[in-house]
């Protein structure tokens, strides 16, 4: 019986020969088998020629490590081949799993060079101070951890590397974290994306993190996303190994000199926008923010010429902007059901001493008979006791509540979405059928809504009370038309500050209040003395 085998999991590293190390050279010279997927195996086809070849695909990975586990066990010498290093999203762990603590064979694990390292170099030096690495693979995660984990590595401002981008069947999940970043990192964070490093076609650029929302990757693409601190040098990004005493040089950095300090106006609806247009045609310096890219589209084909912002930031992030743009005023311009934004914009407010004024569009008044609800999981039940055909004009974030219901299977479900990915992609991932979306911009007429309804033979339709401004009167007529039942989802109460329902009392209010908070800006500004 042969003695004890040896067992190599050896790393070569992105892909070029000269970044194979010595070490991983000997232990694939030393082998009798080599264990590989092929496109690992070309870069070192030198030391293996004359071996025995177990080539298997990806998605095999499992079957590879025993494999080489059983060759280890049959008295051979055998190599485990991983490109970057071995113990990163590779082959080291599966191996350790499969064997037995019985097992007698040797085993030597040989580093090598991550696709975080071999990026980072070719981008400048971006994990220079603390980092992590995130796959967004979720063939052995599931997608949940991934975004969970997104979230505090976004929250504790990390230098981040993404491994696994994008592949074809997984398109979208790459933008949900992005978006994600985007709620407690600046949108002008600087950011590398590096494509086949050291390899044939090899591509590399910097950019922005909100840039990154409008480019395409693929599964040999890597992304490293920095933190407040990262920096850019000619064509190269870098993360100071200090941080000058942390002094937070975003929050810190000289307010720039305009006449008159903006007011940001927070538009989720499109009269929030008209109010906007409306304030910058008076003569206001106006920046509005917009919770997402088809927002700020929206506003620059109807009003072009306004300072837009658009993407979900954070609280942080927003603190920040506000600071940094020293803010006159806050005028809250969201949907009547954004409670939570909100209530983040008062307490803004008040921390940072700015005015607030929420706009609050008008209710429609109630011409036709509606069932009032005044929780969504009320109007799911209604909904389900009185219809098979069901319309939901209630947008994605509550979709859940409805199709996730105990009684779900019950009803067919048509639901109306904005027409962004991340709204389509929130509905069929819950398992709406595409036939039964409607993707397009509202408010639609009467005679819109009937039609539809009508082809899809709805028999009960769930709305909010979103006012005239939200089309909520088409809705009720058009429903009361089909005489079929409307159910309302009512207002969540919440006590704002101050609150107005017309332009021209939100215009009186900047030249009143945020006059006086721009005399103050101005006069805290320290002198300059002429030299």
């Amino acid at each position: 019986m042969s003695g004890p085998g040896k067992l190599y999991l050896v790393s070569v590293g992105p892909g070029f020969a000269e970044l194979i190390p010595p070490m991983a050279q000997r232990a694939l010279q030393e082998s009798e088998v080599i264990v590989g997927y092929d496109l690992y195996l070309k870069w070192i086809q030198p030391w293996i020629e004359g071996k025995e070849i177990k080539s298997m695909p990806l998605t095999r990975e499992r079957e590879r490590a025993t494999k080489g586990i059983e060759c280890a066990r049959s008295g051979r010498s055998a190599a485990e081949v991983s490109g970057g290093d071995v113990g990163v999203y590779a082959m080291a762990a599966l191996v350790l799993e499969e064997m037995r603590e019985e097992d007698a064979f040797e085993l030597k694990i040989i580093p090598g060079i991550s696709a975080a390292n071999s990026c980072a170099s070719l981008l400048g030096s971006p994990l220079s101070h603390d980092f992590a690495t995130l796959s967004l693979s979720d063939l052995l995660c599931p997608w949940e951890w991934i975004e969970h984990r997104a979230q505090h590595l976004a929250q504790a401002d990390m230098v981040t590397a993404l491994y696994n981008v994008q592949s074809r069947e997984r398109q979208n999940g790459v933008y949900r974290v992005l978006h994600l970043m985007l709620e407690h990192k600046l949108p002008e964070t600087w950011c590398g994306v590096v494509k086949n490093a050291y390899r044939d076609g090899e591509e590399h650029y910097v950019c922005t993190l909100s840039e990154l929302l409008n480019r395409k990757f693929d599964m040999l693409t890597t992304i490293i996303i920095g933190n407040r601190f990262t920096r850019r040098k000619r064509e190269f990004i870098y993360t100071p190994r200090g941080y000058h005493a942390w002094e937070d040089t975003t929050e810190n950095r000289a307010r720039p000199e305009v006449a008159t300090p903006p007011a940001w106006i927070f538009s989720g609806t499109s009269d929030g926008n008209a109010l906007a247009e409306e304030l910058a045609r008076r003569g206001h310096n106006i920046i509005v923010s917009t919770a997402s890219e088809y927002g700020r589209e929206l506003l620059a084909k109807d009003f072009p010429g306004l300072s837009v912002q658009s993407g979900r930031i954070g609280v942080e992030a927003r603190r920040r902007e506000l600071r940094r743009s020293g803010a006159a005023a806050i005028v809250d311009a969201t949907h009547p059901f954004a409670v939570e934004m909100s209530a983040q914009l008062i307490t803004l407010s008040q921390e940072l001493g700015i005015p607030y004024m929420r706009y609050e569009r008008p209710g429609a008044p109630r011409k036709h008979p509606a069932i009032p609800c005044q929780r969504m999981e009320t109007a799911a039940t209604e909904a389900i006791e009185r219809g098979r055909r069901v319309f939901l004009a209630t947008g994605t974030k509550d979709l859940a509540t409805f199709v996730k219901h105990p009684r779900a299977q019950e009803c067919e479900w048509f639901v109306r979405v904005a027409p962004d990915p991340d709204s389509l992609q929130r509905a069929l991932s819950l398992g709406v059928p595409r036939a039964h979306l409607c993707a397009m911009q509202g408010p639609f007429s009467k005679e819109f809504n009937e039609s539809l309804w009508r082809s899809w033979k709805i028999d009960c339709v769930v709305t909010k009370d979103s006012g005239d401004a939200g089309g909520f009167a088409a809705k009720a007529e058009a429903a009361s038309a089909l005489k079929i039942p409307l159910i309302i989802v009512q207002r969540p109460q919440m006590q704002y500050p101050r609150v107005a329902n017309d332009f021209a009392t939100v215009a009186s209010f900047l030249e009143r209040d945020a006059a006086r908070t721009r005399f103050n800006i101005l006069r805290s500004r320290p002198k300059t003395n002429p030299s």
